[in-house]
């Protein structure tokens, strides 16, 4: 009997108060009543319409969204409080603006949408996040929007800066040097330089889930890219004004066996710094 009770299928009637999320192979845990917190969002339809058995599930019995898991976050945080609040310098509003779309949220897809100006020119909303009032006020806004349109885009692409791409990387060389020899792939590429001048030259392909939050200004070590191609990361910094000043590489040279006359693995850490001067 006790066998019986243990075997019980899980009740797939309601959901939990926390719940568990899989997001694009991101994980989140948040309270239910925040996902349910915009009526008639898609959330709102699918965690307050339908059941935990209607909806898709990871391995580990997580509710799976096939979305940006990244940008998810910053969805969650809107609906927390319903309030918009984003990164200084923050290059993902449009994509972020998508997901609101899909979501359903049509608030938080509008407060992200380009603000038109009197003189029908479109720029993106300066404030990243909101004040009570939900605008800024006074001379403070007008400041705000004179030094946006004074700014253009190529001047803020054309700042000077170094951004330094680094590889580990290992290959096989077998008996007698033999010609072709066994590359393996290479694991990750790190990025290394100012915020800003990283997210402006790799956009979408930087990882930041290391760093998530250094603002603009700030340095930092711990960004890599989500391809593993020094090539496509050369034609990106090259697209937009950097060349290549100097490049340096360590390596190291073991054997599979004790046997000298076996596979040689050599490892090698390579970095490349590239400047772009305006």
């Amino acid at each position: 009997m006790a066998l019986a009770e243990a075997s019980k299928p899980r009740d797939d009637s309601h959901f939990p108060d926390i719940v568990e999320l899989n997001v694009g192979g991101q994980v989140y845990v948040t309270r239910l009543q925040t996902l349910v917190a915009v009526p008639d969002s898609l959330l709102w339809h699918m965690f307050s319409r339908r059941t935990p058995k209607e909806l898709a599930r990871d391995t580990k019995g997580r509710f799976f969204l096939d979305r940006d898991g990244f940008l998810f976050r910053y969805v969650l945080d809107y609906l927390r409080d319903l309030t918009l609040v984003l990164p200084d310098y923050f290059p993902e509003r449009s994509r972020l603006r998508r997901e609101a779309d899909f979501f359903q949220l049509r608030e938080l897809a509008k407060r992200l949408s380009p603000q038109v100006s009197k003189d029908n020119s479109i720029s993106e909303e300066i404030s990243q996040s909101d004040t009570e009032d939900g605008s800024l006020q006074g001379a403070e806004a007008a400041l705000l929007r004179a030094g946006s349109a004074a700014r253009s885009p190529s001047s803020d692409s054309r700042k000077s800066g170094y951004i330094t791409v680094g590889y580990r990387g290992s290959y096989t060389i077998g008996r007698d040097i033999q010609t072709d020899a066994k590359f393996r792939r290479v694991a990750r590429i790190t990025v290394c330089g100012k915020t800003s001048l990283a997210k402006e030259v790799f956009g979408d392909t930087l990882n930041e889930s290391r760093d998530p939050d250094r603002p603009p200004e700030r340095y930092t070590s711990r960004y890599y890219l989500k391809y593993n191609f020094l090539e496509q990361a050369f034609d990106k910094l090259t697209e937009v004004g950097f060349h290549m000043v100097a490049c340096s590489s360590t390596g190291t040279c073991a054997y599979t066996s004790n046997d000298p006359g076996e596979d040689k693995i050599w490892t090698s850490y390579t970095e490349y710094v590239f400047c772009r001067e305006q």
